[in-house]
Order: structure tokens, then sequence, then C-alpha cells
């Protein structure tokens, strides 16, 4: 059975929608259709926050509210959530308590972005953990620019509202809430429009192959990070989106002793815990990868379909060395992730042929791996250079290394001759490691462009060859962070 409407929830009632251009915005839906207007655009590519609106998805027993880039969502990838927005906060002519907290602490001036930060803080209000720190508060900020009132007031306001459990309207009616939800999930495929212009959202895989069979032109969306930007900055004229949101079992995460299995549907929010416990290096590349409103929304499966030169996962799983699963109508395939990605935004992906599965190993008993992002901002910026490695040691020797590098050439791309010139090498030799930094020359010609010079990428992946070789010698991590002088004053004292 099919349902030619997109069914979610809205202040308190459902609401169908039928009839949309498949590239309609949640963010052009709201202003144009709603007349919510508080709901800003300011960017339209997802990095200002502006347009920050929250989802509200049935997890675990409850509803799990997440910040999303209304800008660069599609208005179809809302069926089965609760959509909140500015405008559903205040209850009864009394301000929500983060709305409250705000005014209280002077947290907003000429009140542009105060709508998405207010939105950001909602979600941290009703997230699992309560934030301690303000480094907790600047991470679930790290999506939201502020372009004049500063950010102490508002990480004020933050700390002050969400420093207790949540208790607002939506806490109260969180069980009706989720009871809606899971009447909304009803197992049907979507399918608006015709067949040559429509948004579809399958519900399974063999649906999913099927209408994907029957047109290999249609472009697949998963979190629509990087396809939103195709339609708000490229005008592109995408007449057919296949969503994969609804898929079902396309989200699962699997974990065994020696491997994870990670649904190419699985946010890089829902994926963070389970790759941060193969190593802490992970968790780190997770946790500066794009803002809390891209990991919601973004995917590990269009992370790695998408073919992205600068995309941060594919170097670090690619140096785990992981496979990736793809199926094409009934027949399934398999292949180490390096080699799928042949040339810029070009993969070894058959017409109607789509990534399923990315299987990661775990780290062995004498394995060690880093990885390191370089990047102009440290939040929420794209990398100038992104270096994996996994070294398998035997004793001080290294007697097998794995390297990838992102950012460097088109594709994200392993290391050969970098990894040749590792091997055997002395961790108490250190007068040797030039060699292996040497080689690095041999496997890249780096970009040259307006992120980083073709010089600077190449001295910089040099360097991080040496920082791999030496935190493995030492058995000590140090930070990336780029430490300021009055830091490293009030440090010293």
């Amino acid at each position: 059975m099919v349902r030619d409407r997109i069914r979610f929830w809205r202040q308190g009632r459902a609401v169908e929608v039928s009839g949309f251009h498949p590239r309609t915005t949640l963010l052009d839906y709201l202003r144009l259709q709603e007349r919510r207007v508080g709901t800003k655009e300011g960017c339209a590519e997802g990095d200002c926050g502006a347009c920050t609106v929250a989802l509200g998805r049935a997890r675990g027993g409850r509803v799990h509210y997440e910040p999303v880039n209304a800008c660069i969502l599609l208005l179809g990838q809302i069926d089965g959530a609760e959509l909140v927005t500015i405008e559903d906060l205040a209850s009864q002519g009394d301000l929500h308590p983060v709305q409250s907290a705000m005014v209280a602490a002077h947290g907003s001036q000429c009140g542009f972005c105060t709508p998405g930060i207010v939105m950001s803080l909602f979600t941290l209000y009703h997230g699992g953990e309560r934030p301690v720190s303000r480094e907790t508060v600047n991470d679930a900020l790290a999506g939201n620019l502020c372009r004049c009132t500063g950010y102490r007031p508002i990480v004020d306001a933050a700390l002050q509202a969400c420093g207790d459990e949540p208790n607002d309207t939506f806490t109260a009616l969180n069980d009706r809430t989720f009871r809606e939800l899971m009447e909304l999930s009803d197992g049907r495929d979507v399918f608006i429009g015709d067949e040559t212009c429509f948004f579809a959202a399958p519900a399974s895989e063999d649906a999913l192959a099927a209408l994907y069979a029957r047109h290999p032109d249609a472009t697949l969306v998963a979190g629509c990070t990087d396809v939103g930007l195709w339609i708000t900055k490229g005008m592109a004229e995408i007449e057919k989106v296949i969503w994969l949101g609804r898929v079902a079992g396309l989200d699962l995460i699997e974990e065994s002793s020696d491997r994870l299995g990670i649904g190419a549907m699985t946010t890089h929010a829902e994926v963070h815990p389970s790759l941060a416990r193969i190593d802490p290096d992970l968790g780190e590349l997770l946790r500066r990868f794009g803002s809390a409103q891209v990991r919601a929304s973004g995917t590990v499966g269009g992370n790695i379909a998408n073919g992205s030169p600068i995309g941060d996962l594919a170097p670090a799983l690619i140096a785990l060395g992981a496979e990736l699963e793809l199926r094409q109508g009934e027949a399934t395939r398999r292949m180490p992730l390096e080699n799928f990605f042949i040339a810029y935004r070009k993969q070894d992906r058959l017409p109607g042929e789509f990534v399923r599965r990315i299987a990661v190993p775990k780290l062995k008993a004498h394995d060690i791996f880093r990885a390191y992002k370089i990047s102009k901002r440290f939040d929420e910026d794209i990398s100038a250079a992104m270096g994996a490695f996994k070294f398998t040691l035997d004793g001080r020797r290294i007697a097998e290394a794995r390297v990838a590098f992102g950012g460097m050439a088109a594709t994200p791309k392993r290391a050969p001759e970098t990894e040749k010139a590792l091997a055997g090498l002395s961790l108490d030799e250190p007068s040797r490691w030039g060699e292996a930094m040497a080689a690095v020359a041999r496997d890249y010609q780096p970009l040259d462009d307006h992120r980083a010079s073709a010089a600077y990428r190449a001295t910089v992946a040099r360097n991080l060859v040496f920082k791999a070789l030496s935190e493995t010698a030492s058995g000590e991590t140090r930070a990336t962070r780029l430490v300021g002088r009055r830091d490293a004053r009030q440090a010293a004292e």
C-alpha cells in the first residue's frame, strides 16, 4: 500500500501535506505555507543555525528531540516526526524556561539568530544528560552563529535553564506525543507525484531496490546535508527524490566482539558512542563533525556515498579496514571501502545500486589508532587535511600500518608508499621516521584551493605522520587545539 502524502505531528495535532514539489525545503514550507516566520533564513547552507528547528521522534520509549537545519532539510523528511518551531515554545502566555533564561541573561540583541539558538538550547534542555560545563554548551551551539550579542550570556542562559531535569509542556505531553508518533508509523511506502517528478520514501529495502531500479536517475537523499546545498546554492533541478529515512533496518547498528556493523542511514549522532568505544580519536572526530544539527541529520552512508574528498569519516574507516556492502535489485556485493572511490565524486556504484551497510573491524590487542582533523576553525569546519593511522605493533616495532588521508586528493585515499615506509620502523629510532614522512609526497599530489595551499597540505601531512609516530612511541595524546596566548599564560600560572 502506498501513501500519497506525508504525515507529521504539529502543535498537538496530526498534519497531512501532499502535492508539494520534491525540492521543497522545510524552511520554505514554514515561511511560505504556514507563514511561521520566526524561523529565519541566514546562510541557506546549514552553517549559521538561524533556521534551526527541532524534530521529535519516538525512540527508546520517549520522544527524542534533535536540532535540524530547516534550510537544507526537505519537507518530506519530517514524515513521522513532531515538528517544533520557535512559535511553539511559550505556553499560555508564559515563556519557555530556555526563553526566560535568555531574557534574564541578556542573551539577545538584534534577535535574528536568537530563534535558532533557542531551538538548539531547547533540544539541549530535553537531552539525556545535563550540561555541566561551558564546553558542553559550546558543543551544542557550535552550529549557531551569533552576530552581535556574544556567546557568554547565551552560554550563561543555557547553564541556567538546562541544569535541571526538563519540566515544560513538552515533558508533560511526552507520553501522548509518543503514542501519536507511533500511530503515524504505518509502515507504508510514500510516493508523492508522478513518474516524472516525485518525492518517494520507501518503507523497506525491497521497495527501495525496486523503485531505484525503475528510476536509476533519481537522487537518493539520506540526511540532505549535502544534497540540500545542491538545491539552495547550486539551484539543481532535481525532479526525482528517494528519501531513505523510512527504510526499515537501514539504520541498525550491530556490534560483535570483533566488528561494528553500521546501517547506511545511521546518523552521525547515533553512531558516535559506538565509534568512540573503538577509539577515543573516533569519538573526538565525530564531536567535531559539523554541528549538532548536521550530526542529527547526516548519515554514515550519505557521507560515504556522496564521495566527497573532504568527508572526514571515510579516511578513518579506510585506515581501520572497513568494508562496504551495496545492493542492486536482489543482488548484494562487498568491497573494501578504499576501492569505492574512483575519482572526484565518482564511485564504484552501478545504476540503481545503493550503499546498504558498512562493516568496521575493531582494534586488536596490539593495534594503535590515531586520527587528526586539521581545519581553519576548530568547530564546524571542512578539513584542510584529515589523517588516520592504524599501527599494528610487534613490541616497539611497527609490524603493519594502514594510513589514509582526506582533503589531500580528489578522493579519500590510502597511502601505500607511506605504509611501506612505516612497516618495520622502530618507535625508539625517531631518526629514521623521516623516511616515512617523506613517503607522503609519493602518495599524494595535494589539492590547491581556498581552504589550503598544496604546500600547506603537504607539510601538514608530513607532520601528522610524525605526530602519529611520536604519540604512539610515548603513549601520550597531545591536543590538536591551538592554545592562545592568554590560555597559555593562565596554564603557566
